[in-house]
């Protein structure tokens, strides 16, 4: 026995880093052992009921508590901040294990997929020369992300032993790129009421007002806000984004309500049924199918935009980056030959630079996922889309990114919505063995040919956010705000 817990302590030593490097004041030490995988974990502590708190227990337990952050006390951005500071300041002085630690440094995330997107937009604006790989511990309802790179979709046992299990997979898993997608919004300010158009609480964290605005840029006017922000999984518009937010919005009303996976996955079950997400042919007005609501942009190759045609029946979109929605299903699927060749329709690849853009006419329909070979309605694969709104029957609709709702105005008069989305750059995820995603890079994965357009395909001439496009809004903007309690986060 005492062997093989001196056998265990000696392998967490391979993810334990030392005070000094963590903390700046302290000065540095000769350390015999040079951690193999070192890591940096930020828990949520309010996700999954008492789960968050009782893994930020058992972290605290094995490693250096120095190195284990609650979400709800220390913002991403200012650790790594201060960590990469220090790291450099060591590795200035020739400091060996500073050194290796930025090399080998990986970041553990638990909670929900919105907790997930807040560390990757920290870790993209941070520019780092060699940012570290993030592995993702699925605290949430969906856990897409976690899903989708192996790390599972169910909540993960807090007691030692799985813990150590989770560590042992970090250190064996590969890192794999993934792309991250800029989302611009702009809408006219309110005649009546606060500044902001949507209350503090209703726009999804990642999204962020910027008042300031290019001279070439056509709607610089007065009276106008602009929200700018991104996302690595979706973002969807319709019906499932109001279902949703009906989720969210009970869930702040009654947080006991919601105290583990299995009775939230319950609860919106029953919210799809009761707003009518499975009978949507009935209660949901046509006003409010896509195709009245948007007039839908995409640009697959630089510089050339094409109208996409969206069938009268569909009721919610969802541009897709990854392979899993709604708790692990794959609405784009892999389109077979003909497909490729007809269409001009590949497999959903995590790095080629596109969007998958699917459509569902109502819940029977997401259904068809289950089935093998399952998918939705296949509209176009994008490296940008556009959505312009005009006044309508519809005063409103619903939007989601990453597992955020959020109930949109829409105009009243002759004014214009717009929301745009547009590829970013890319982020490193570590990948299990188990992992849904592919990419285009991967030998072991199909060929098909790739659309996937330089790095600066994103901007023409009719780009007006040079400055901002750059950042998610991350590391002095993309932060929780003090009011906002993070359980608010999926």
């Amino acid at each position: 026995m005492e062997d093989s817990s001196s056998d265990s302590c000696q392998h967490l030593k391979d993810f334990y880093i030392p005070d000094y490097i963590l903390i700046p004041e302290l000065e540095s030490e000769i350390v015999e052992h040079s951690p193999q995988c070192p890591v940096i974990v930020f828990i949520n502590s309010k996700s999954g009921g008492q789960l968050g708190g009782d893994l930020l227990k058992t972290y605290r337990e094995l490693l250096n508590e120095a190195q284990v952050f609650d979400l709800g006390e220390d913002a991403p951005d200012k650790v790594l901040n201060r960590l990469y500071v220090n790291l450099e300041k060591h590795k200035c002085s020739g400091d060996i294990l500073a050194i290796q630690i930025l090399k080998r440094l990986k970041l553990i995330v638990a909670g929900g997929d919105g907790t997930a997107s807040w560390l990757l937009g920290v870790v993209s604006d941070l520019k780092l020369v060699q940012p570290p790989p993030i592995a993702t511990v699925p605290l949430g309802t969906g856990n897409n992300l976690p899903f989708s790179f192996g790390w599972g979709k169910k909540n993960p046992g807090t007691d030692h032993q799985s813990v150590k299990a989770f560590l042992d997979q970090v250190i064996k898993a590969r890192e794999m790129k993934i792309d991250s997608w800029h989302t611009f919004m702009r809408m006219r300010a309110p005649k009546e009421g606060t500044c902001d158009p949507i209350a503090p609480l209703e726009l999804p964290h990642s999204l962020h007002a910027f008042h300031r605005v290019s001279s070439a840029d056509s709607l610089n006017v007065e009276g106008y806000h602009t929200f700018r922000g991104g996302f690595w999984n979706y973002f969807s518009m319709g019906m499932d984004a109001q279902v949703s937010y009906a989720f969210h919005s009970e869930r702040k009303l009654h947080p006991e309500k919601f105290k583990n996976q299995i009775i939230n996955q319950g609860t919106y079950a029953k919210l799809g049924c009761t707003q009518g997400w499975f009978f949507a042919s009935l209660f949901h007005p046509s006003s409010r199918n896509i195709a009245q609501l948007a007039k839908v942009k995409i640009m697959k190759r630089h510089g050339h935009w094409k109208e996409l045609h969206i069938p009268r029946s569909i009721r919610s979109i969802v541009c897709l980056n990854l392979p899993s929605f709604s708790g692990g299903l794959n609405p784009w699927g892999t389109p077979n030959q003909s497909k490729v060749r007809d269409r001009d329709l590949t497999a959903p690849y995590v790095d080629d630079g596109l969007l998958e853009v699917v459509g569902f006419r109502d819940a029977w329909h997401g259904l068809v996922l289950l089935a093998p070979n399952g998918h939705g309605t296949r509209l176009a694969q994008a490296h940008r889309i556009r959505f312009e709104f005009h006044k309508g029957a519809a005063d409103h609709t619903y939007m989601r990114l990453d597992g955020e709702p959020w109930k949109q105005p829409l105009p009243e008069d002759d004014n214009t919505v717009v929301v745009e989305i547009s590829h970013l750059g890319q982020v490193n995820m570590l990948a299990t063995d188990h992992c849904k995603s592919r990419s285009i890079n991967d030998p072991s994965t199909p060929v098909s040919t790739s659309h996937h357009d330089d790095e600066d395909s994103c901007e023409d001439s009719e780009d007006e956010w040079e400055g901002e496009k750059r950042k998610f809004g991350a590391a002095d903007t993309f932060k929780i705000p003090d009011e906002i309690d993070i359980s608010h986060l999926s």
